[in-house]
């Protein structure tokens, strides 16, 4: 199985992946990544800080990102060489979390596609956005 190559790419070209993040997903996401911050697994402590209940983890959310890259555009063997991100809104359980890729630019001659990133919730608000240069298979 192998993505798409920079010559089957185009600009505007999209994918997106959806998820809805339960409170088991956040929790292995905990031990995974070793980030047991109590804002996202202590419900006492969390009814104490601004969003009055626990969130899930901003990365959690941005982790979608990967699967479509990873996957779908351009797909399996592609190699991430970079992702910026900006948080916007937080995550709840129960949200279900649409990750979006799309073409912003091909570089041929170095092998790289700039791709657009977002995650929106499941009232289509953007909870973050962001930029990967990729590496698509050859």
């Amino acid at each position: 199985m192998v993505g798409l190559k920079i010559d089957d790419l185009i600009v505007g070209q999209k994918a997106l992946y959806s998820k809805t993040i339960t409170e088991t997903d956040v929790y292995l996401f905990a031990g995974i990544s070793g980030d047991i911050n109590p804002a996202h697994v202590n419900n006492e402590y969390a009814k104490d800080t601004f969003f009055k209940e626990r969130i899930a983890h901003g990365i959690l959310s941005a982790s979608l990102i990967s699967a479509v890259i990873g996957m779908q555009l351009p797909g399996p063997g592609t190699i991430y060489v970079s992702q910026t991100l900006k948080f916007l809104s937080p995550v709840h359980f129960g949200d279900t979390i649409s990750a979006s890729v799309e073409v912003k630019e091909i570089l041929k001659d170095k092998n790289r596609v700039l791709l657009n990133t977002s995650c929106k919730n499941q009232n289509n608000v953007e909870v973050l956005v962001g930029e990967a240069i990729v590496l698509p298979p050859k």
